[in-house]
């Protein structure tokens, strides 16, 4: 993997990102394939939207299809015809938030699967392992995810659990090989809670390790909007210049363009896609429910002159009218929709740092964006 930093506007930053799958241009948005599918989108579509990478789902593959399909199908990107990057997670944080369902101890954690109960035992050796039989470009280590709020002390404690595990991640990448002729690479993540000297100690430790890149993880999770941006703009001044920073499971439009200012490349999140899903759309001047019963007989298109699929063809009264009568065309449609409202933002936030305009053009979209259409 190649990281190039090739400009920057104060902390924002425009890099490309190379895999042996191709090149990506950031700050980039992921859309989620969970279970080896972005949810109501197909990958054909996916590739005329413009996504350049997405993300899978360790916990969800191991437990379905499992990693003896996964191999004998020669990985996910044959397995899902994709033949563009993938990050996959390490299954941590679906596993912790089994709060009832596991039980963490030194060597990993055991867990209790969501689909039929049985017994399951991750370690940050065997995490390293199932992303080797994905196949996935981009691996995450094994880190637990603690609760917000917590105290000081279990913050610590579980921070220095995320970087034991992740000395033994890397121990377990260095020990093993690609299994399908493609590179793969490690990052780091960042945990630590609402601390900062926590968030520092962590960070600190894991570029001593020199990871490929790093992720800042543990953000999202009930905290408010401001303590996350406070947060992520103490920790990226720990990261290194030259190398890649994915801030996990973030967010909304706002989160991406407030945390592309603090310094961060590249985010996931369900969000345009499960929004979408309920029938609520981003568009360029604010949020849509197109449930609501004024775009009954609206023939106008959702976002103006915006170039998506489903905005250049559909007017808000059609997509109204198939959320009413449960058309799951209706979810398709919404989903390619904020999708590509999400990597057009990417886009754009680019073209700005490029030119030096991000942080005026960020403060005009973000008051147009805070609007309930």
């Amino acid at each position: 993997m190649k990281f190039n930093l090739v400009h920057t506007e104060s902390n924002a930053r425009a890099g490309i990102l190379e895999t042996d799958h191709g090149v990506i241009e950031t700050p980039i948005f992921m859309p989620v394939g969970t279970q080896g599918t972005v949810k109501a989108v197909e990958q054909r579509e996916l590739i005329e939207l413009g996504a350049q990478i997405i993300l899978g789902n360790t916990y969800h593959l191991y437990l379905r299809p499992g990693m003896d399909v996964m191999k004998s199908m020669g990985g996910l990107h044959k397995f899902m015809n994709w033949k563009k990057t993938i990050l996959t997670d390490s299954g941590g944080y679906q596993v912790f938030s089994l709060s009832d369902l596991r039980k963490i101890t030194q060597d990993g954690v055991t867990f209790k699967s969501h689909l039929d109960g049985s017994s399951h035992f991750f370690t940050p050796e065997s995490v390293v392992g199932i992303q080797r039989a994905i196949g996935s470009d981009i691996m995450m280590v094994l880190d637990e995810c603690p609760p917000y709020p917590c105290d000081e002390e279990y913050a610590r404690k579980s921070n220095e659990l995320t970087v034991k595990w992740a000395k033994l991640c890397q121990k377990a990448l260095n020990d093993s090989a690609p299994l399908y002729g493609h590179n793969q690479s490690l990052f780091g993540i960042v945990q630590g809670g609402v601390y900062q000297h926590l968030r520092q100690q962590s960070a600190e430790a894991l570029v001593n390790l020199d990871f490929e890149g790093y992720a800042i993880g543990g953000l999202a999770v009930g905290e408010p909007a401001e303590m996350m941006y406070d947060l992520i703009e103490f920790t990226t001044q720990f990261l290194p210049k030259e190398k890649p920073r994915y801030l996990m499971g973030v967010g909304t439009p706002e989160n991406l363009l407030e945390s592309i200012e603090r310094g961060i490349d590249m985010f996931d999140c369900v969000m345009p896609t499960r929004n979408g899903r309920n029938g609520m759309l981003f568009t360029r001047n604010g949020r849509i429910n197109i449930k609501n019963a004024k775009w009954k007989t609206d023939d106008t298109s959702v976002d103006g002159d915006f170039e998506s699929y489903t905005n250049k063809n559909f007017s808000k009264g059609y997509l109204r009218h198939l959320f009413q009568v449960n058309e799951i065309l209706g979810l398709q449609l919404a989903s390619i929709h904020n999708l590509s409202f999400y990597l057009w933002l990417m886009r754009e936030a680019r073209v700005q740092i490029l030119e030096n305009g991000f942080r005026k053009w960020k403060k005009e979209i973000l008051e147009k964006l805070a609007v309930q259409i």
